[in-house]
């Protein structure tokens, strides 16, 4: 493992599973997430309060999404050159839980996901140019090919380079990250839906899907814990 500049180890989503406590979190595309049910508005508040009066947080504070029936908490570590999970999640995501038992709200792992949205391009760094002062974004850490909404709101881009045209397929699509465990029944109920399964030669953690008229998009699953 590689430490952060905070001077914490770097773990990926597999640890983070495999790691004893954290059954209300999961990984995703953008972090660990958990969900919890508050009812109102201001259950909501109170649990953000609690997480706010965590010891330890400086600079590596989660994101907070207060609405009226509920609270997602986000970890994530953004720093000038990383992006993603630490050893520091670990406990943190405990605490976060344990606040929330002790005000009585549940969570629900299976009200997670996060949207990223990607582009197929031949000239990447004219159009990660584009799209970054249309939408305002920034480069994330690491990755020249990653955009990132700077107030960690919206969508990210991912512009996947293309070596050739490729006029028979679309050249953006949406990449949907689920909790492990949903994947199945996600996929399931889009194919019911009348979409069809392009490629599933990267499951359990990638799946590809088309809607009726060809459009495509990804579903993906990170680091189940008995994964090889």
């Amino acid at each position: 493992m590689t430490e952060t500049p905070s001077g914490y180890e770097r773990i990926r989503p597999k640890q983070f599973h495999q790691t004893v406590g954290l059954a209300d979190w999961r990984v995703l595309g953008e972090g660990a997430c958990a969900y919890f049910r508050t009812g109102s508005l201001a259950a909501g508040a109170r649990l953000a309060l609690a997480i706010s009066e965590l010891p330890g947080l400086g600079d590596d504070a989660p994101d907070l999404d207060v609405r009226p029936e509920g609270v997602t908490v986000r970890l994530i570590t953004v720093a000038e050159d990383y992006y993603g999970l630490t050893e520091h999640h670990l406990e943190l995501a405990r605490q976060i839980s344990a606040a929330a038992r002790a005000l009585d709200l549940p969570a629900d792992p299976t009200a997670v996901q996060t949207v990223q949205v990607t582009v197929d391009a031949l000239a990447g760094p004219a159009v990660v140019a584009f799209w970054r002062a249309l939408l305002g974004y920034g480069a994330r850490s690491g990755s020249a090919e990653d955009l990132i909404d700077p107030r960690r709101r919206g969508a990210p881009f991912y512009f996947q380079r293309m070596d050739e045209p490729r006029p028979q397929r679309n050249r953006v699509h949406v990449d949907v990250w689920v909790p492990y465990d949903q994947a199945e029944a996600r996929i399931a109920a889009a194919l019911a839906a009348g979409g069809r399964l392009v490629s599933d030669a990267d499951a359990p953690s990638n799946w590809v899907l088309a809607d009726p008229e060809g459009n495509e998009a990804c579903v993906g699953a990170a680091g189940p814990p008995d994964e090889g």
